[in-house]
């Protein structure tokens, strides 16, 4: 049958029939997404591939498009594998996509996304776990390629804003598939050389290049190293994965290492700062030092030595005086009765030797006519007895002599207790000396102000506001200034509503 003979087709049969031809037909395609419309509600995802000379509007079922795990957007270069179809009731042809992938550059980026997703999850790029930036690091270490400009460009950034700051460079490969290792070692020789801090970083390149700033396993290294690490790759339109676990990322090289050296200028500014910060400290101390020797001089203590025992040695004057008038006349008394009682003794003596010896006399001589041949012997027997009178004599004047030495002792006695009363008189004058010492008001709590001049502040209008006032305590000075007036009614006020 010719194709005249056969009947004619409505349109809905041919749409059909053309349905029909194109869904058996599986290809696979490689192109750029044009257009995108996900839209909340939509039971599929429609978007448009285009290359060079074509464009093919696609349709892909909301459950094929999550299970696919891409998040497609414009400009992306996708892989698609699908069948064509028409939709009949337009007549338009679209291309049912069973799967997508990322294609090229894509894919790699897709990979970074979801290792990213991972290491967040993680934790590992959370600001709270980052190390800070040493302000002044005096040995800094460089992981780059020792062969480009990157290493130059550090170098050269470090010398003139940090010049004595030491770097420890560690040349690693910062391309290829062992370039992820060799970093993480050079990161490893630097620090165990004593870097305080690390610059990892590499010049420009394409995103394969940088692949390698990628790697898991550098960046789980970048997070457990002990000193900080900062990143300065070369690429910024991108992030990598070790810029974002990094303590700080730089887009340069030369920006990395300007985050770890201060500017000269901003050291120059820091240390005129610090200079007159400390002038001022000591200018003040001095002030203070000043002002409370100038309070110590003034003190009455100070200016005249005899102001503090002043009233305690009146009064030993005059307990000495009354001492010494009392003293010479009790032993002027005692020396009395001694010279009575000496004459007495030189009296009595005498007169009883002449009177044993008159009466010796006539015992001699009625002995003489009764008895006269025994004169002899009685005679001996008197001489006998004077003798033993004369040895007795020194005896009654050692004891005459015990009972002056004991009548002084007693006077000595009776000296003491005479000047026991004055100093009872001298200890309470001493206590009464103490109370009103300035330094015992102190101790219980007062304090005492001063001016500038080192005037006592009696009343308000002493001390203007604004005015510096040295308020002396039990255990120093505080150095204050007046920012108000009270009266002591308000205070009364302020107490009594508190």
């Amino acid at each position: 049958m010719t194709n005249s003979e056969r009947p004619a087709l409505s349109v809905s049969a041919a749409m059909a029939l053309a349905k029909g031809a194109l869904e058996g037909v599986t290809v696979r395609l490689v192109g750029e997404v044009s257009e995108l419309s996900n839209k909340p509600g939509y039971k599929a995802v429609y978007f448009t591939v285009k290359d060079k000379s074509a464009s093919l509007p696609c349709m892909m079922w909301n459950n094929r498009y999550r299970a696919a795990g891409v998040q497609m957007r414009v400009g992306q270069l996708v892989e698609l594998t699908g069948r064509f179809t028409l939709y009949a009731a337009k007549g338009r042809m679209n291309f049912d996509v069973f799967s997508v992938a990322l294609a090229g550059e894509g894919n790699l980026r897709l990979q970074v996304a979801n290792l990213a997703r991972k290491l967040s999850a993680e934790g590992l790029m959370d600001p709270a776990r980052k190390l800070p930036i040493p302000v002044f690091p005096l040995t800094i270490g460089l992981v780059t390629s020792p062969r480009g400009d990157a290493v130059h460009d550090v170098l050269r950034t470090l010398r003139r804003r940090f010049p004595v700051a030491r770097v420890l460079l560690a040349g690693v490969a910062v391309e290829g598939p062992q370039a992820p290792a060799g970093i993480v070692e050079g990161m490893r020789a630097v620090v165990h050389a004593g870097a305080e801090v690390v610059l990892v970083v590499r010049g420009g390149g394409s995103y394969e290049d940088l692949m390698p700033f990628n790697d898991e396993f550098l960046a789980r290294m970048i997070v457990k190293c002990p000193v900080p690490v900062v990143t300065g790759i070369g690429h910024e339109p991108d992030t990598s994965i070790a810029d974002m676990v990094a303590d700080l990322r730089a887009s340069t090289p030369t920006a990395a290492a300007e985050k770890v050296s201060p500017a000269r200028e901003s050291l120059d500014a820091l240390f005129a700062a610090r200079t007159g910060s400390l002038s001022a400290c000591a200018q003040r101390s001095i002030e203070h030092a000043a002002a409370r020797l100038g309070r110590a001089a003034a003190h009455p203590v100070f200016r005249d030595s005899n102001a503090l025992l002043a009233a305690p040695a009146m009064g030993l004057d005059v307990a000495a005086d009354r001492l010494s008038r009392a003293l010479p006349a009790s032993l002027d008394k005692d020396r009395l009765q001694v010279a009575r009682m000496q004459e007495r003794l030189a009296t009595a003596l005498p007169n009883a030797v002449n009177e044993d010896a008159v009466a010796l006399g006539h015992l001699k001589d009625r002995f003489a006519r009764v008895l006269p041949v025994g004169v002899a012997s009685v005679a001996q027997l008197v001489e006998h007895d004077r003798e033993r009178l004369v040895r007795a004599l020194p005896a009654a004047t050692r004891a005459l002599s015990s009972d002056l030495a004991h009548a002084r002792q007693r006077l000595v006695g009776v000296g003491g207790s005479l000047t026991q009363p004055y100093r009872q008189q001298f200890g309470v004058a001493a206590a009464q000396l103490d109370a009103l010492s300035p330094l015992a008001v102190l101790g219980r709590g007062y304090a005492i102000a001063r001016n500038e001049e080192g005037a006592v502040v009696k009343h308000v209008a002493a001390a203007p506001v604004g005015s510096r006032v040295d308020v002396s305590v039990s255990d120093g000075v505080l150095a204050c200034r007046v920012e108000a007036h009270a009266t002591a009614s308000q205070q009364t006020d302020s107490r009594k509503d508190a």
